[in-house]
Formats: C-alpha cells, sequence, structure tokens
C-alpha cells in the first residue's frame, strides 16, 4: 500500500474547515479518505472538576493531546487503523467510545492548531487554511455552540473574549503563513475549493 496523500486544513474556530474537509471527501469518489479531526483529540480532563473544566483554554496548543494524534496520524500512514477518541463538549471529557478510522489513500487531518504545531504539521503533505472573517466566524461558533454541544449564550461568548480571540492571534492567524493554499471567505467558496479538489487530484496522479 502506498503512503497516502497527507493534507492538514486549518483555520479559525468556525472558519468553514470541517465544510472544506467534507467538500474535499465527496471530491474523491474511488479513493478512500481517512479523517482525523483534532477536536477529537482534547485532553481529557475528567480528573478535574467541572468548573474548572470549564474555565480551560481549549484553544492553546496545550489542551490537545498531540502525542495521541501524531501516533495515529503514523499509524494510518503505514497503513493500520486507529481507533479516534469520542470527545463530550458538553462535560468536557474523553468518553469510554472511539471511532474507528481505516486507512486510505488520503489522510485529512482538521483542526484549528494542525498548521500551528510543528510536530502536526510536519507529516503532512499539503496544507491548506481556511480564512473567514471574525464576525461571520463568532456567529457560526455561536449556532453551534448553543444548538450542538449545549452552551449558553453568556458563556460562549464569554469563552470568546477570553481564551478563543486571544489564541487566534497568538497562534492560529500566524500559522496561515506555512499554508500552500488560503481559501478565502470561508467554506463556501466554490472556486477555491474546485482549485484545490484539482490540485489534490494533481498530486493523488503522481502518487499512484
Amino acid at each position: 500500500m502506498a503512503t497516502p496523500l497527507v493534507i492538514g486544513i486549518a483555520g479559525g474556530t468556525a472558519s468553514g474547515k470541517t465544510t472544506v474537509a467534507r467538500r474535499i471527501v465527496d471530491s474523491l469518489a474511488g479513493h478512500r479518505v481517512a479523517f482525523l479531526d483534532q477536536d477529537s483529540y482534547y485532553r481529557d480532563l475528567s480528573d478535574t472538576p467541572l468548573e474548572e473544566r470549564k474555565a480551560f483554554n481549549f484553544d492553546h496548543p496545550d489542551a490537545f493531546d498531540v502525542p495521541l494524534l501524531l501516533q495515529h496520524i503514523r499509524a494510518l500512514k503505514v497503513g493500520r487503523s486507529v481507533e479516534k477518541p469520542v470527545y463530550s463538549f458538553a462535560e468536557h471529557t474523553r468518553t469510554r467510545e472511539t471511532v474507528p478510522v481505516q486507512a486510505g489513500d488520503v489522510l485529512i487531518v482538521e483542526g484549528i492548531l494542525v498548521l500551528s504545531i510543528e510536530a502536526l504539521r510536519l507529516e503532512q503533505d499539503m496544507r491548506i487554511f481556511v480564512d473567514a472573517d471574525d464576525d461571520v466566524r463568532i456567529i457560526r461558533r455561536l449556532e453551534r455552540d448553543i444548538l450542538e454541544r449545549g452552551r449558553d449564550f453568556k458563556s460562549v461568548v464569554n469563552q470568546y473574549f477570553r481564551t478563543v480571540r486571544p489564541m487566534h492571534l497568538g497562534f492560529v492567524e500566524p500559522s496561515k503563513r506555512y499554508a500552500d493554499i488560503i481559501i478565502p471567505h470561508g467554506g463556501n467558496n466554490e472556486i477555491a475549493i474546485e482549485m484545490v479538489v484539482g490540485a489534490i487530484g494533481g498530486r493523488l496522479s503522481s502518487l499512484m
């Protein structure tokens, strides 16, 4: 089995990273695609009191179990399957469940800091940064966290100003300089995504 093409997709919170990743997966019909989302690799805080968990900085590189994510990336690159953890955003803990991920022709690694953390970046063959305006991202984050993650409006806003925005300026935005491709206007940029898909197709053809 050939080593898969590893694609990193980074960008700010609610910028459209997952949308771009799904569009790429849909476009690669006929290819096996493995997908690892960095959000599944938050450190397990089950030994920390709930109130302290709520105040934790989830947007700093130290919030992630980078060694486990690296282990899984490297396993998939040599053709081994992995058990991806499942994280509870309501409880801020890792659940006992896992999701099996099979190795494929392409491995997509998606998350806010996958370009910022050097060890993750060095595993990637193609690096993509999904860009979106701050006002668009905060509105999307409010909608997502309230409707999908059981948060209330005040807690989402407080977290945004306390940690999300400072960490975006300190870690996420600067990582844009490592990107091979920058997709402006978020995940709905049809032309940019088509160009990315074309570039991926060309790289895959050269590897086959």
